[in-house]
């Protein structure tokens, strides 16, 4: 697998050199040539403008009238700061422009992100204390039917509690239906459904209505008809399998734990992004298509794949000019992809795909960004992620190097990134952009800290890392929302974010320098791995 996710590009770039005439399957440089038969004129002009692009995509990004890619109404255009006008400014005057707003959508996102951290749980519990609790007071005791009410505690629950806080987490304990036909097939003293008149329909619709994030930890298989009947309403959620066959309270009560403390991260992260209400955002990261579509019935697709020289130095890292065509290199690419995606996310799409350039063909992914204004599938865009995993994939070598040099038993995860590539499609419809990885759905995904400073699943190898990019490019940036499989030597890990010092670079995640000390610095505890690397304590920052 390393094989063909981490290219020798100095080898590449050898090759090029002495290859002379190159063939439309091989690699070449796009600052080579303008001519090139294999390098469409329309592509060399989109590289040409891509700086300019990038800054009308932020100043887009962050409410610019000028480039706004959708009508807004008066009040927000009014609102938000006057309108960059390219044709009579010159490029330094955009810079600062658009740094201005880039600045104003950071403070809204860090001021979002900390009122998401201010949590209203319908279930609270003192862990140590509700363990004895369970163990030693709660006696299982039946009624007469199998239902239970249901609907009615969900509606004290919304109307009773004070939702006062951004992040509002209902966790539904279960392990028997709501009264009527509709939900079982058991005996029921109210068979025609709620004794007061409560529908499914009103309650769960209230609670979106309200902005609460509903949760379902599962004791049975009792509620199953219920769950069906619930997502037809509100469309999907987390269902925590809370089972253990009646024996153990104590598994009972660590499920729940960790129930509880993911159904509260899930839902910061939800309500930390603005886009939309809570339940637009769940859906958009829910609604997917798993089947692996039929090759057969697919037609051959042809594009150009495109990738960056690594850096050398922490000049290059720094030097915004070295992610430019020069150092850019493509080849010819046919494929197949699904017609729908398996997976969406916040980001992007996800879809199966075949790589033809391969004998055998190979399963790939192919990603695609979710469309949020004019810029965002432009190939501008594309290009300043596979720059920010090219950054991240080098920063990963120096860090396994200085890990190597210190660990001695070898107790400590390599860090690597899967080699990012960009594919541009261009065809009669139009131009379409994705980016590519290896198929890697047998192996368990996880997200082990999140750009906004919430750490998911704890690993020093990996905080150790943030803490090494953060030393090394002395401060000028950090590498984050670290996500992708753990193996049992390494950590896989794709599609990072930079905070960065330039806020015109790395896209709307990059929270600038103030992401840096309130996403990474506030946070950061050392651990066993900076102690090793010699990585200096950070001071905690107060926020």
């Amino acid at each position: 697998m390393d094989s063909d996710t981490e290219l020798d590009m100095e080898k590449q770039r050898r090759s090029i050199h002495t290859a002379g005439s190159v063939n439309s399957s091989s690699y070449s440089f796009c600052g080579l040539s303008t001519k090139s038969s294999n390098t469409s004129q329309s592509l060399m002009s989109e590289l040409d403008s891509q700086k300019l692009s990038r800054i009308k995509r932020y100043a887009d990004e962050s409410g610019d009238i000028r480039f706004k890619s959708k009508s807004k109404s008066k009040s927000k255009e009014n609102s938000s700061a006057e309108s960059i006008d390219s044709a009579s400014k010159t490029k330094n005057v955009l810079e600062a422009e658009t740094i201005n707003l880039r600045e104003e959508v950071i403070s809204s996102v860090l001021e979002n992100t900390k009122k998401s951290l201010q949590v209203d749980l319908c279930f609270v519990l003192d862990c140590t204390e509700f363990k004895k609790y369970l163990s030693d007071k709660v006696k299982a005791t039946g009624g007469g039917d199998g239902p239970e009410d249901v609907l009615g505690g969900l509606d004290a629950a919304v109307n009773k509690m004070r939702w006062s806080h951004r992040t509002r987490v209902l966790l539904h304990l279960g392990d028997a239906p709501p009264h009527g036909r509709r939900f079982t097939s058991r005996y029921d003293n109210y068979p025609d459904g709620d004794p007061n008149g409560l529908t499914a329909e009103d309650v769960l619709e209230k609670i979106q209505s309200e902005e609460i994030l509903y949760y379902f930890g599962k004791i049975t298989n009792q509620p199953d008809k219920m769950l069906s009947v619930f997502r037809d309403i509100i469309g999907e959620f987390l269902v925590f399998d809370l089972n253990t066959d009646g024996k153990d309270s104590e598994a009972l009560t660590t499920k729940l734990f960790e129930a509880v403390c993911s159904s509260i991260t899930s839902s910061v992260i939800l309500t930390s992004s603005e886009m939309g209400s809570v339940y637009e955002r769940k859906r958009k990261n829910l609604e997917k298509d798993l089947c692996e579509p039929d090759w057969d019935t697919l037609p051959v697709k042809t594009g150009k794949l495109l990738h960056y020289l690594l850096p050398k130095t922490l000049a290059d890292i720094k030097d915004s000019e070295y992610f430019t065509k020069p150092n850019l290199i493509l080849r010819k690419f046919t494929y197949k992809h699904a017609l729908k995606p398996f997976s969406s996310g916040s980001e992007r799409y996800a879809y199966y795909a075949l790589d033809l350039t391969r004998e055998p063909a190979e399963k790939i992914i192919m990603k695609e960004c979710v469309e949020h204004g004019r810029k965002a599938n432009s190939l501008e865009r594309y290009l300043e992620m596979i720059e920010t995993s090219s950054i991240a994939y080098f920063l990963s070598k120096k860090f396994n190097s200085a890990a190597k040099q210190v660990d001695y038993n070898k107790k400590v995860k390599l860090v690597k990134f899967l080699k990012p590539q960009a594919l541009r499609h261009k065809d009669d419809s139009g131009t379409q952009c994705y980016t590519i990885e290896p198929n890697l759905l047998d192996s368990t995904f996880k997200h082990f800290n999140v750009n906004n400073g919430i750490i998911k699943e704890y690993h020093s190898t990996l905080e150790a890392f943030a803490h090494y990019t953060y030393e090394y490019t002395k401060g000028y940036l950090v590498v984050y929302d670290l996500q992708g499989i753990k193996l049992e030597d390494k950590f896989l890990l794709t599609d990072p974010a930079i905070h960065c010092e330039d806020r015109l670079r790395f896209g709307k995640t990059n929270l600038g320098k103030r992401g840096i000390e309130q996403c990474f610095l506030a946070n950061h505890e050392c651990g066993n791995v900076c102690e090793k690397l010699g990585l200096p304590k950070i001071t905690k920052i107060t926020i």
